[in-house]
């Protein structure tokens, strides 16, 4: 699961804790002094880190570890199908139109 407080204190250096009230983020620096957020910031680095979750460990098709990776681009190199048609093409295709990027 992402958190997005994780994301916050990322995005914002100053920010040293997080909290959250009925879906509405507060940052505090380490003396307590709330930090100015953007929700609009938060939202975006959300998305990218939701997409890349998606792809990566979470999503309904999510990539093939890198090793099995290798033996598709081997076994393509070996069958002459190192385009569109190959095990490994099909396989990220697959991958990236279940999860598409966000906009």
């Amino acid at each position: 699961m992402i958190d997005k407080h994780n994301i916050i204190c990322n995005l914002y250096a100053d920010a040293v804790s997080v909290s959250e009230i009925d879906g509405v983020f507060k940052a505090y620096d380490k003396d307590g002094v709330e930090v100015s957020i953007v929700q609009s910031d938060i939202d975006a680095e959300y998305a990218k880190v939701e997409y890349k979750d998606k792809r990566t460990f979470s999503g309904s098709t999510t990539y093939s570890p890198t090793g099995e990776q290798m033996a598709m681009i081997y076994d393509d190199i070996i069958a002459g199908k190192l385009d569109a048609t190959g095990s490994f093409a099909i396989h990220n295709k697959a991958v990236k139109d279940a999860n598409p990027k966000p906009s």
